[in-house]
Order: structure tokens, then C-alpha cells, then sequence
């Protein structure tokens, strides 16, 4: 289960699939140094993004690749 703590990086290399629900939601910015560092709490913040939905979103994607 992804939770907002988690770092954006962290998602990312495991479960690929959520790149087009981050950008789908505006946090297109996956490959920069911020990334590398920051969880999915402060980057939605950082670009104004409702963490609850992105989680959301980003956790039903992942499930339907089970």
C-alpha cells in the first residue's frame, strides 16, 4: 500500500505503472533531484495536488496490475 510518506523515487521504481497517475495529476516532474528525496506529502504540496486523491489514485493503479 502506498501512503503519502513514502518518497516519490521509492513509488516510482516500484511500481512503475504509477508514472501517468502522478502526471495525470500534475506532478510531472518525476525525474528531477526533488524527487529523489521528497515524499509524496510534500510534493503535493510543493504543486498545490490533493495528497488524499494522488494516494488514492496511485493505490488503485497498482492494484489493478496484481
Amino acid at each position: 500500500m502506498i501512503t503519502r510518506k513514502m518518497s516519490i523515487e521509492e513509488v516510482v521504481r516500484n511500481y512503475p505503472e504509477t508514472i501517468a497517475t502522478f502526471e495525470r495529476h500534475g506532478l510531472g516532474c518525476l525525474g528531477c533531484q526533488a524527487a529523489l528525496f521528497e515524499n509524496i506529502e510534500q510534493g503535493a504540496e510543493i504543486h498545490g495536488i490533493d495528497v488524499e486523491a494522488l494516494v488514492k489514485d496511485l493505490n488503485k493503479e497498482v492494484e489493478k496490475h496484481r
